[in-house]
């Protein structure tokens, strides 16, 4: 039964780059990595899907019939894909994978929080193990309280697909190591991110410290994990994190992997 891995995020974050990234360091590791494309306004695919949800529903050729903008097709072209579910399932169930990683669509917030998108998840997992990985823009989350909406949207899609999620800090490799450590070091050490958040003044209107303190600690429980698909920095420490979810620690016995030229 294969490992089921759905890449979340909002547009822009990194997750078509990350689902190439992932596959590839699946096959260096000879395990066998299948691709799940549900984006049906994709256009330039960083990888070559195993399933391309284009094949069923193309959110362009929605525009066009029913003369709709770009939002109003992907709105249309998900209740599509949830009306064509069975069959995009059962070419899903045919593939034969270690793991199967889940590119989602680019407006995440049209895809997560719709019935359809959670319904697709659902079905397309079919109750094998699965875990979601959440990806926060590192340019985004150097300012204290974007990162705050970044790790509250984190939970609200968490709630909404229901799986167990590692949230990543990606394109670590855009900004500088000191602004890394000092995100990450946010997640650990809560009273100097409450600092960092009360300095502000846009959220010292919205929130007051006992707000803060009673909300950072069940954002910061998750530890965040620094990436970058680009260049490959902590796709180890993430594979780890993975294994560690939906198997315990354990993986599939495979050979040495080959070492890379």
């Amino acid at each position: 039964m294969p490992y089921f891995i759905v890449i979340l995020g909002t547009a822009g974050s990194g997750k078509t780059t990350l689902t190439a990234t992932l596959s590839d360091y699946l096959s260096y590791l000879n395990l066998d990595a299948a691709i799940v494309n549900l984006d049906p306004a994709a256009e330039n695919l960083k990888y070559k899907p195993d399933v391309d949800v284009r094949d069923y529903v193309n959110a362009r050729e929605v525009m066009e019939k029913y003369g709709l903008g770009p939002n109003g097709s992907l709105i249309v072209s998900a209740d599509l894909i949830a009306a064509r579910l069975s069959e995009i399932s059962e070419e899903v169930s045919s593939l034969k994978a270690n793991y199967i990683v889940i590119d989602t669509p680019g407006q995440l917030e049209l895809f997560a929080f719709r019935e359809a998108g959670p319904l697709i998840i659902r079905s397309l997992i079919s109750g094998q193990k699965a875990v979601s990985l959440f990806l926060i823009d590192s340019i985004l989350a150097e300012d204290p309280s974007s990162l705050l909406s970044s790790l509250l949207l984190a939970s609200s899609i968490n709630l909404r697909i229901g799986l167990s999620q590692i949230n990543l800090l990606n394109k670590v490799d855009l900004i500088d190591d000191s602004e890394v450590k000092r995100i990450i070091e946010y997640m650990e050490n809560i009273d100097g991110f409450i600092e960092s958040l009360c300095s502000r003044r846009e959220v010292a209107i919205l929130w007051d410290r006992v707000d803060l303190e009673a909300l950072i600690p069940r954002l910061t429980v998750y530890e965040l994990i620094p990436v970058s698909a680009t260049n490959w920095i902590g796709i180890d420490e993430l594979y780890a994190a993975i294994q560690r979810v939906i198997a315990g620690g354990e993986d599939y016995l495979t050979e040495e992997p080959s070492p890379i030229l």
